[in-house]
């Protein structure tokens, strides 16, 4: 009887509902495209978005009980790495190198990197944005304590803008577009292919283990959505645009600039790694520690879904 029932309560916990944290982006599209396709249940997952405005917000709603599963970069992994141990990427499901942008406003009067120099510049403090801001102005011989960083939510950027209040912001994606056209003269500094940002899914490691089964169902589900995107770009785009209230014009943009795959690669250690060391170096964490990436990596869900794609070894 004892036996059964521990059976019983098994099953009944594995079908519950993964709850995801979802960034309201265009890198967030496979997810978007699984939902709408209806890939998530076809795949035996029982599925719930929960959307936020950045990958920072998303995986703070998993590390606060509030979600299963969350989709952030890797920056945000990196940050959060050095105050607890709790999360680990089951896989990448996008990259861009070109998702996050310098916007600098009119009055500024900043029309080459040096002019950023006593300036102050709006990002989200502990994002890949903020990361984005410090190695560009490096590349460009530019020391990041030269400039005043005020951190700012992307939803309170463009009042600081306009207002004068700040000089410039460094953003992601849809919101370094919307300032851009929502504010007269507003100019994007060039990007340089500096940074290649991977978006990520993430998992709280009380799941590990427990429902390996269902996050291999996501990910197939994910696996499928990706070839949706390519096999059909233009309904793929009118799931993207009716989703976030894009311009058609914005999505034929960015469209070439987010490439969508699968993927759990050795280059994800390697630039969390990289990261770490620059967080560390500037004083953007207390921690003194040497972090071993592979720790914050699953990959068991993905070699069961999609063995090909990993190519991490544990």
């Amino acid at each position: 009887m004892l036996a059964l029932f521990w059976i019983f309560s098994f099953g009944v916990q594995a079908g519950e509902t993964l709850t995801i944290a979802v960034s309201k982006s265009p890198l967030s599209l496979p997810i978007y495209v699984a939902e709408s396709q209806g890939y998530f249940s076809s795949e035996g997952a029982q599925v719930k978005l929960d959307e936020v405005i950045g990958g920072h917000r998303s995986l703070k709603k998993l590390l606060d009980g509030e979600a299963d599963l969350a989709t952030a970069s890797e920056a945000v992994v990196m940050f959060n790495s050095f105050r607890r141990n709790d999360f680990a990427v089951i896989a990448t499901f996008v990259s861009s190198r070109d998702d996050v942008k310098i916007v600098v406003r009119k009055e500024a009067n900043i029309t080459k990197p040096k002019h950023l120099v006593g300036k102050r510049i709006a990002t989200v403090v502990g994002s890949a944005s903020h990361y984005y801001l410090d190695t560009w102005l490096l590349f460009h011989d530019i020391d990041p304590k030269s400039v005043k960083v005020v951190n700012i939510h992307p939803e309170g950027m463009q009042a600081a803008l306009s207002k004068g209040e700040v000089d410039a912001v460094a953003i992601w994606e849809p919101y370094s577009y919307n300032l851009s056209k929502a504010l007269v003269g507003s100019t994007v500094l060039p990007n340089v292919g500096i940074y290649d940002l991977t978006f990520n899914l993430i998992v709280h490691k009380k799941l590990m283990g427990m429902r390996d089964e269902e996050l291999v169902k996501v990910l197939r589900a994910l696996a499928r959505a990706q070839q949706f995107i390519k096999d059909e770009p233009l309904k793929a785009q009118a799931i993207l645009r009716t989703r976030l209230q894009l311009e058609q014009a914005y999505i034929d943009w960015i469209w070439s600039r987010n490439h969508y795959e699968l993927s759990l690669d050795q280059t994800l250690i390697s630039t969390l790694e990289s990261e770490a060391r620059w967080a560390r170096q500037e004083g953007h964490v207390t921690e003194n520690k040497v972090i071993n990436y592979l720790d914050f990596i699953f990959i068991d869900p993905l070699m069961k879904a999609l063995p090909m794609a990993v190519g991490i070894k544990k």
